[in-house]
């Protein structure tokens, strides 16, 4: 498998201790740029990969080394974090890998991960290996599959995985996620996979491979990973999968908006996302990147100066957002521009303990001031029983069930949906009185029932305006 080796320092890597680490395999291995400089890699005399080196990625936000690592790893913030990818195709290349983490380690005084993988050994004869290998960051490549086979406690959105997700789906390949049993993946990536053609595949040494999302047994055929079925066709679900219970006590909230702004010079995006964790946390989000682990501070200047020079290149804009540490919180938001105007689609997920009042009290107060100049079109609140934590374990999960759904004022004039009541709930009314939103109470995030309400408040819009997509796709 690629294994992952990173360098936490409280120094910044500079060249000449970047080139210390380069020298890991002795003079004989040639170094190549990729990724337009922000990867130097280590190669053998064929041109085969052996290393990765990201750029050194500087994180300002605190607690982002324990929330991908774990605890004890690194306490200190602002921290240096420079990864390594060891490539499968050459056994000694852990080691490699190792070595030039362990040198940068040495020198600026720093930790690596995982334990014990770090030295300063020189790991000589591998300039001369040859042989076919996928690219960078992938394990096996067919005609049907990038698989990428991973070891770590947590998966998360890096820039080499992203970046790997992004040419399986241009070359009309599947990127199919290895993991042992007991990988989480963190909210992006389980977003990202939900939005691609994908697959999380676990390796069990007890019941061999099963998809970690819904449970059904794996088998490698024709080039990827698929579900096996029974001599009815049915597919099969592992029983390791629906053996492992969820966290009792522990939930999920989850707020799914999407925002429509007239492009603007003076526009500013993410006042919505950030009106929301303030409502719901009492803080704004401590930081966002377009990557984890998220390295930034929050701010929305920064994050409009992104969006709009990628929508000059007709670039769509993909980021993370993180809260505090103390307060589980996460999103991503996608920006776009499209035929109605500016768009943001965020997802915020938050996550609460045993004992810890989820406040559903809040919602209301929440979505009144987005249909107060945020440009709100939608929001759907939902709630689940599942990790505070917030990341994805390979095991069932109960669905959500909906709290509430909320239309924005504009979205509603053009529906003309005012004194409508729809699935037998009369909305309450928010905003200004000539131009409402029209939030509707779907229940307390305990009874799946309210889809079914849902679903009828839904088609009822469909009705009414065919084109109209105002409600996310599906739930998480």
């Amino acid at each position: 498998m690629t294994q992952d080796v990173i360098a936490l320092t409280p120094r910044m890597p500079d060249t000449r201790t970047l080139l210390a680490g380069l020298h890991a395999g002795g003079p004989d291995l040639r170094v190549d740029e990729a990724g337009d400089g922000a990867v130097a890699r280590l190669c053998t005399d064929s041109g085969q990969t052996l290393v990765s080196l990201e750029a050194p990625r500087y994180l300002q936000v605190p607690g982002e080394v324990e929330r991908l690592l774990g605890k004890g790893v690194w306490d200190e913030s602002p921290v240096w974090w420079t990864e390594a990818r060891a490539s499968s195709a050459a056994a000694e290349a852990a080691r490699l890998a190792g070595s030039v983490a362990g040198r940068l380690a040495a020198v600026l005084g720093g930790a690596v991960w995982p334990p014990g993988a770090g030295h300063t050994e020189v790991v000589p004869g591998l300039a001369g290996l040859s042989g076919d290998t996928a690219p960078p960051g992938v394990d096996v490549l067919t005609a049907r599959a990038a698989v990428v086979i991973q070891g770590r406690p947590v998966v998360a959105a890096t820039t080499w995985l992203t970046d790997v997700a992004r040419n399986a789906v241009r070359t009309g390949r599947e990127l199919q996620l290895v993991t042992p049993p007991g990988t989480r993946l963190t909210f992006p990536v389980h977003t990202l996979l939900d939005g691609l053609p994908s697959r999380w595949v676990v390796r069990d040494p007890e019941c061999g491979y099963y998809d970690g999302l819904s449970g059904a047994v794996l088998d490698w055929h024709d080039g990827h990973f698929t579900p096996a079925t029974t001599d009815h066709g049915a597919p099969r679900i592992a029983g390791e999968f629906r053996r492992r219970a969820g966290v009792e006590g522990e939930r999920q909230l989850l707020l799914s908006l999407r925002t429509i702004h007239p492009p603007d010079d003076r526009l500013t995006l993410g006042g919505a996302l950030e009106l929301a964790w303030r409502t719901l946390t009492g803080a704004p989000p401590a930081g966002w990147s377009t990557a984890e682990p998220v390295n930034v501070p929050w701010s929305t200047r920064q994050l409009t100066e992104l969006a709009r020079g990628r929508a000059q290149r007709s670039l769509p804009t993909w980021v993370v957002a993180v809260g505090s540490s103390d307060r589980p919180s996460i999103a991503t938001v996608r920006v776009s521009h499209t035929a109605v105007g500016v768009e943001e689609r965020a997802t915020i997920v938050l996550g609460y303990g045993p004992g810890h009042d989820v406040p559903l009290d809040l919602v209301p107060e929440l979505a009144a001031s987005l249909c107060t100049g945020h440009g709100l079109a939608s929001m759907v609140v939902q709630l689940r029983s599942a990790r505070g934590g917030l990341s994805t374990p390979a095991r069932y999960q109960p669905p959500s069930a909906p709290v509430s759904f909320t239309l924005g004022p504009d979205a509603v004039a053009d529906l003309d949906l005012i004194g409508t009541a729809l699935a037998g709930t009369v909305p309450m009314r928010l905003g200004p009185a000539a131009g409402p939103g029209l939030h509707y109470a779907l229940g307390d995030g305990c009874d799946p029932s309210g889809w079914e309400r849902l679903r009828e408040i839904h088609g009822r819009m469909r009705r009414i305006a065919p084109t109209t997509d105002l409600v996310p796709p599906k739930a998480f």
